[in-house]
């Protein structure tokens, strides 16, 4: 079967003529020649691909890089007012878009990856293959058409040396006959003619002989050569030229399945974004703006009538509610009456960042926080000596029953000082607790109607060293951050405020850190949107601080500052041993 890459002529009975051989040489070297060239250009066409999927590769490690880089640098900055800001939903969110965009980033360093190991590396050592089978079959071919050459010029020898040995023998014979005719000639001559006639005649018929027999042998070889050597090679060229085109269209392939491989996480990704984006609150934001910077101030009083009389000047009232300080702001009066300074709700605090211990230059509500976030820090603090002492003490003990592993009193120093900090812990708890209970106690109550006041705002004490302790303690910085004392027309008519009732222990009680008794388990999510209640996912994790008292509802603790009620229904809950058998 000849191969349909075969193109050159057949011949008439498989014999060449002499006269033809000059022409059939030139094809056979014209279609080498041609398919040298085309097989050349479908190694360049792989490396061409291999080319094209590196530079993919090289942009895709680019891209991923860029988007990590970007990622990173809208990150949250630790300590900054963009950490503080991640409690807001909508921070939250664009945190976890950011967080979704790096793994996004990670999937199209696995597209490179893949590119690379799946398609460059393999086109890579094909193309060595390729190139030394492509090699070794144009040799096999140079090799076959030196022999025809090397054939063809015996065979051409051949033949002109019998058309010589014929042509010479036509004048030996010539020669013969004219000497033979010639009677002037001796008989030796024409004898001698004659042998060298018939010896011509015989070199004529050897050379004929082996030029019947050169051309036998040519036209056998030629015959091998175009329709078994020849047809073998080029179906070798042309499988290798099939199995090349087949595996460029399997690299095309893998090409496109290395996107579609990592689609399925990439639309993880997008879907997480879409579900951050589906959690942003605009209320709970709202609220949460609402309960960090409410003052806890209550509205100023009316302003009261001032008649005028003669030789009597009506005195300057400055408002409260200015959003700009009074020419005489901060000036003495000439009067002996003094208000309580204010710090007034829409002026910036300049001293910002810097303030008494007590946060006395906050407003209420934020002086409130700030406190309770002071002793739960403190507490903290006194849990970590207290546990600290709990395992020097049971080190002492160990010491004590084998003194071979230490001296109980080397102990005894570390266990001094760790008292005497958890002393000055607690005396700090207190002294905030003080301030705590003050401030509490002067806030407004939620219930309570607001109160039109005019004059001067005053708390009156029992006695005169209480009454001396507030007047410092109660006083709100001004805008600027300095104490405002001004003189009053009413001093001689003041409203007196009662003293705020006093915090009883069990609102004490109800402040301390409950100790946990046992563990739960969140078996289905619960919003908590109620007060008092706290919210929780399916399948986490919290403490139980205090177990179901037979209303539906069990009191849980997801850290330090966090803490509600969840209904019992909700979550299954794991009491610890001690707390069943209490």
């Amino acid at each position: 079967m000849v191969g349909p890459w075969l193109v050159f002529q057949r011949w008439d009975n498989g014999v060449l003529a002499c006269r033809r051989l000059n022409a059939m040489l030139p094809l056979r070297r014209d279609q080498f020649d041609n398919l040298e060239k085309h097989t050349q250009s479908g190694i360049e066409f792989v490396e061409r691909y291999t080319k094209f999927v590196k530079e993919r590769t090289e942009i895709e490690i680019s891209y991923a890089k860029q988007i990590r880089n970007l990622s990173k640098k809208y990150q949250p900055k630790k300590n900054s007012r963009e950490e503080e800001e991640n409690k807001y939903t909508s921070c939250r969110a664009f945190l976890s878009t950011l967080n979704e965009l790096n793994d996004y980033a990670g999937q199209h360093e696995v597209i490179a990856e893949n590119l690379s190991s799946q398609i460059i590396a393999e086109l890579s050592r094909y193309l060595t293959e390729l190139k030394a089978e492509r090699k070794s079959h144009f040799q096999d071919g140079r090799k076959a058409q030196q022999h025809m050459e090397s054939s063809w010029k015996q065979l051409e020898s051949s033949k002109r040396r019998f058309e010589r040995d014929c042509k010479e023998a036509d004048r030996a014979q010539q020669y013969f006959e004219k000497m033979d005719n010639d009677i002037n000639v001796t008989k030796a001559d024409v004898e001698k003619a004659r042998q060298q006639a018939q010896m011509r005649h015989q070199m004529a018929a050897d050379s004929k002989t082996e030029y019947s027999n050169f051309l036998t042998k040519f036209n056998q070889e030629q015959n091998e050569h175009y329709y078994t050597v020849i047809p073998s090679i080029f179906q070798k060229l042309q499988e290798m030229e099939e199995r090349r085109i087949e595996r460029v269209g399997m690299s095309m392939k893998t090409y496109a399945d290395v996107d579609r491989d990592v689609l399925p996480i990439v639309g993880k990704c997008l879907d997480g974004m879409t579900k951050a984006a589906e959690s942003i609150e605009p209320k709970t934001d709202s609220k949460q703006v609402v309960d960090s910077y409410k003052s806890g101030f209550e509205p100023p009083g009316d302003l009261e009538f001032e008649d005028y009389g003669p030789g009597q000047a009506m005195k300057r009232t400055v408002s409260e509610t200015s959003l700009s300080n009074s020419r005489g702001e901060g000036k003495e009066r000439p009067s002996g009456g003094k208000s309580k300074g204010k710090l007034w709700p829409f002026i910036k605090n300049k001293n910002k960042g810097s303030g008494p211990e007590d946060f006395s230059h906050l407003p209420p509500e934020q002086r409130r926080k700030k406190l309770q976030a002071k002793i739960d820090d403190l507490n903290k603090d006194i849990q970590k000596e207290m546990d600290q002492k709990d395992a020097l003490t049971k080190m002492k003990g160990v010491y004590e029953k084998n003194p071979q592993m230490g001296d109980p009193a080397s102990v005894d120093p570390r266990l001094a000082e760790i008292a005497q900090n958890i002393e000055k812990l607690q005396f700090e708890v207190q002294k905030f607790e003080g301030w705590l209970a003050e401030v509490e106690g002067r806030l407004p109550s939620k219930s309570d109607p607001p109160r039109r006041q005019s004059g001067l705002y005053e708390t009156q004490n029992s006695n005169s060293s209480t009454v001396g302790n507030n007047c410092a303690q109660d006083r709100e910085s001004s805008p600027d951050g300095s104490y405002t004392e001004e003189q009053s027309s009413e001093t001689q008519a003041k409203v007196t405020i009662s003293n705020p009732p006093e915090v009883d222990d069990e609102f004490d009680d109800d402040e301390e850190t409950l100790p946990t008794i046992g563990t739960c388990k969140a078996i289905y999510p619960f919003e908590g949107h109620n007060e008092g209640t706290i919210s929780v996912t399916e399948g986490e994790l919290l403490y139980v601080i205090e177990e179901d008292k037979g209303d539906g509802w069990t009191r849980v603790r997801r850290n330090e500052d966090e803490e509600g009620y969840v209904p019992t229904s909700y979550v299954e809950v794991f009491l610890e041993t001690n707390a069943k058998d209490s």
